[in-house]
């Protein structure tokens, strides 16, 4: 990847986003790290300049358009440039029953997953544009290809991402823009803790689930979206790169 080049990461207080922060500024890309959670915005900010890299770090819901519109508009300010986002910003549901789901958990799955990727590419593209180009990766998941049952919102959330994702990539394809997904299987993370707990069954049922037979690592999910934004993937645009272990293979 090109030398002094300028990133955005949401989602980038833990898990995948901060240690794809993390990887871009090992690679010399200057990034501004996005999430709604400051204390840890800053921590993930302080591992990034640990590296040697260089950033910042900007409040943002990514459901409030003007939160968005700000990120873009500071980084451009700071740095003078946009050629890389990574789309990352992502919440879960609690599993339940289809018909035990309210309107409210339906609205911040929704308002987080499909409008903040739409609002986060809205804004990136229009950056982008004035620089002649660049790329976008968008967080998936293997539930944007398949479904789970017990999480009907989440699912479809992510089989949005991906429509967004390729009719996106189709519209700019001849404008210089990349826009490509990551499908990521179970990665052990903050946010998969917190769901798993203590409960080793789960734990265990879930890791079935993955032929290579482990869950993934953030920084696999890292090496893919660098690989993604970079000019190694010139020719790719409007896929979904599956990152699970196998688990779809199945």
């Amino acid at each position: 990847m090109a030398k002094q080049k300028v990133a955005i990461v949401t989602g980038a207080s833990s898990g995948i986003g901060r240690t794809t922060a993390i990887a871009l500024a090992k690679e010399g890309i200057r990034v501004s790290l996005a999430a709604r959670w400051e204390k840890e915005g800053e921590e993930a900010l302080r591992l990034v300049k640990e590296t040697g890299g260089e950033g910042i770090f900007v409040r943002t819901d990514v459901s409030i358009e003007d939160d968005v519109k700000s990120l873009v508009e500071k980084t451009v300010k700071k740095y003078g440039r946009l050629d890389y986002a990574f789309n990352n910003a992502g919440a879960v549901e609690d599993p339940a029953l289809f018909t035990e789901k309210t309107t409210s958990i339906f609205d911040k799955i929704m308002e987080v997953n499909v409008k903040g990727v739409w609002l986060s590419m809205k804004h990136e593209i229009i950056q982008m544009l004035k620089n002649g180009g660049g790329a976008i990766v968008n967080t998936s998941s293997v539930y944007g290809v398949i479904a789970n049952p017990r999480l009907p919102i989440y699912t479809a959330s992510k089989h949005a991402i991906l429509g967004l994702t390729k009719a996106a990539a189709l519209e700019y394809a001849k404008s210089g823009i990349r826009i490509n997904a990551v499908a990521p299987g179970a990665i052990e993370t903050e946010m998969m803790e917190q769901s798993i707990g203590n409960n080793q069954q789960l734990r265990e049922a879930l890791v079935a689930l993955h032929p290579i037979g482990r869950a993934g690592k953030p920084e696999e999910i890292a090496n893919a979206v660098v690989w993604l934004l970079s000019d190694k993937a010139s020719f790719v645009t409007g896929q979904t790169l599956l990152v699970d272990g196998g688990w779809v293979s199945r």
